[in-house]
């Protein structure tokens, strides 16, 4: 059995996670979180300097927290894993230098974990879980993309938006609509409430250059715009904006693209087994059609738990605890971070000689 202490430091969220194997199953001892949200809303959006300055503040009682929950003592982890890419560059390396110095000093293995892996693992908190190959569609705030999941921590990305991920969509939306930060949970809230077949709005498609569509791929910038387009017109004819109509509809719609482009990648591939992971995952409407679709088609689908969908340490104490007992991997204590690097790529976080 291994103990991991992770970190997760990406964006607004501030976590420390106890998470451990036995017999093939992982256990989360103690999970700590600290939000930002509030703060940030006053801004309509994360500002990446608070965001550091309260991850160096936060991380230090998140950590002595998880230990004090879990009655275990330092010197009863086997490894420290932190998040070190994708993200905002100052956050990751409050994470990543705690993470790299606790290893230092009490001479265990440091992981670097990717954070779309980190999303892809946390599937595995649940009670059931599928075994790879299986697709995954992984909705988050600046993330939306199908990714199929194969042995040995191969992936390889079937579809992507192009513009707006839909977590992206929601926010601005919601700004137009008057509502507050973050997007997802303002619109779900109001949407109960409204008519998703009021306003019918454009499902965007991405065009190749030699003619066609990408099947699989996505593009939400289009809908803002006609929803903006529509606000405009019905102010123009001086009428009351129908608000819950308007949520309901542009939720309604998002959700809908997801899961037909979803399970139509899943078709074409052969594959039977559909997981939903990332922060826009707890949507309460896009839960409900997965599920729906899945009946009718024939697959299997698992949805993160939605303790896990958002950002959380836990899961990259997952996908860590995954690399160290599959290969025994371990990471560079001269890796950095990285705003940006490929998931096909992770394996490289493991080099001796680090890739950033």
């Amino acid at each position: 059995m291994s103990i991991i202490l992770s970190l997760e430091t990406s964006c607004d969220e501030s976590a420390a996670a106890l998470v451990s194997n036995e017999k093939g199953k992982i256990d989360l001892l103690a999970n700590e979180i600290a939000s930002q949200i509030d703060e940030h809303a006053n801004w309509g959006g994360v500002v990446p300097e608070i965001a550091s300055r309260r991850h160096l503040e936060n991380l230090p009682f998140l950590i002595e927290e998880v230990f004090a929950k879990s009655k275990l003592q330092i010197k009863d982890i086997d490894a420290v894993a932190a998040t070190v890419t994708p993200g905002l560059a100052g956050s990751l390396l409050v994470g990543s230098i705690t993470a790299r110095t606790l290893a230092n000093l009490h001479q265990i293995p440091f992981l670097g974990i990717h954070h779309l892996e980190g999303h892809l693992s946390s599937i595995y908190l649940s009670e059931k879980h599928p075994k790879p190959p299986f697709l995954v569609l992984l909705v988050s705030g600046g993330h939306t993309e199908l990714i199929k999941v194969d042995v040995k921590h191969k992936y390889q990305r079937l579809g992507r938006s192009h513009d707006d991920a839909a977590g992206e969509a929601f926010d601005k939306v919601a700004r137009l609509l008057g509502l507050s930060y973050p997007g997802g949970p303002a619109i779900q809230k109001i949407a109960k409430s409204g008519d998703p077949k009021k306003f019918l709005f454009p499902k965007g498609r991405v065009s190749k250059p030699e003619g066609g569509f990408y099947p699989y791929d996505f593009s939400f910038s289009g809908l803002k715009t006609a929803v903006f387009r529509q606000i405009e017109k019905i102010r123009s004819e001086n009428k009351k904006l129908p608000i819950e109509d308007i949520a309901a509809s542009f939720e309604y719609i998002v959700a809908e693209v997801l899961v037909e482009r979803s399970f139509k990648c899943a078709l074409d591939q052969g594959l039977n087994s559909l997981v939903l992971v990332g922060g826009v995952a707890a949507n309460v409407r896009l839960r409900e059609m997965m599920l729906a679709k899945a009946s009718e088609n024939s697959i299997d689908i698992t949805l993160a738990p939605m303790e896990f969908c958002t950002d959380n340490a836990a899961m990259i104490g997952a996908a860590a605890l995954l690399r160290l007992s599959s290969e025994s991997f371990k990471s560079s204590m001269e890796l950095g971070v990285s705003a940006r690097w490929p998931l096909e790529k992770s394996d490289l976080l493991y080099d001796p000689i680090p890739p950033f």
